[in-house]
């Protein structure tokens, strides 16, 4: 875990069953959008939880054997590079939470979002906040099991398209990953809806 001490807030409602969710992938240029749903313990304590992006690789995976370990009940879910160019990535992000959310043992009493928008998940409560996972140890850990699943997928099907480097840049559009599309063209996994290619390339898409 990280030497650096963060004091995030333990509950946004006092004596709630309440679930930090928040999403990973949602700027990557392939690969599907994962989310994940955490309930912890109202006494649950961590002062190196924060925000994934806060976090190195090993950190990360310190913090979820953590979480899943005492987390009351942790769900993790995703969308797919189809689903999301069709619905767009945005609605793709809810469909993940609500996935999420399904598959939790336990229906939580209210739910914390991190983010400005969501889509209400049945009757249940929701609060949104912005940069939630730097705030709110629910939303925290989500955050660390989102990507950190993520990151596993994209090194599973990095295998088998090496050429674009998913095990380092995971989807996103780094330089290297523009230059392996623009000399491989795309895979089953990107996403059409994207802006694949830079902008002054017209470069059609093969079938």
């Amino acid at each position: 875990m990280s030497n650096k001490v963060y004091n995030l807030k333990a509950y946004y409602k006092s004596d709630t069953l309440e679930a930090g969710c928040d999403e990973a992938g949602r700027g990557c240029l392939a690969g599907p959008v994962f989310a994940a749903a955490v309930i912890l313990p109202p006494d649950f304590e961590n002062s190196h939880l924060t925000d994934s992006k806060k976090l190195t690789a090993k950190q990360r995976l310190a913090a979820r054997t953590i979480i899943e370990e005492n987390a009351i009940s942790w769900a993790v879910a995703m969308v797919n590079n189809q689903e999301i160019d069709e619905i767009n990535i945005l609605n793709a992000s809810f469909l993940a939470m609500h996935r999420a959310l399904d598959q939790l043992k336990k229906a939580p009493e209210h739910i914390l979002i991190d983010g400005h928008r969501f889509t209400p998940y049945k009757s249940i409560p929701h609060e949104c906040i912005i940069k939630g996972d730097g705030l709110y140890l629910s939303i925290a850990a989500a955050s660390v099991l989102a990507k950190t699943y993520r990151d596993e997928y994209m090194l599973k099907i990095h295998e088998q398209f090496p050429q674009y480097r998913w095990n380092k840049n995971k989807g996103y559009p780094t330089k290297d990953h523009r230059e392996a599309i623009r000399e491989h063209g795309i895979t089953p996994f990107h996403r059409r809806s994207y802006n694949l290619f830079d902008r002054q390339q017209k470069i059609p898409f093969p079938e």
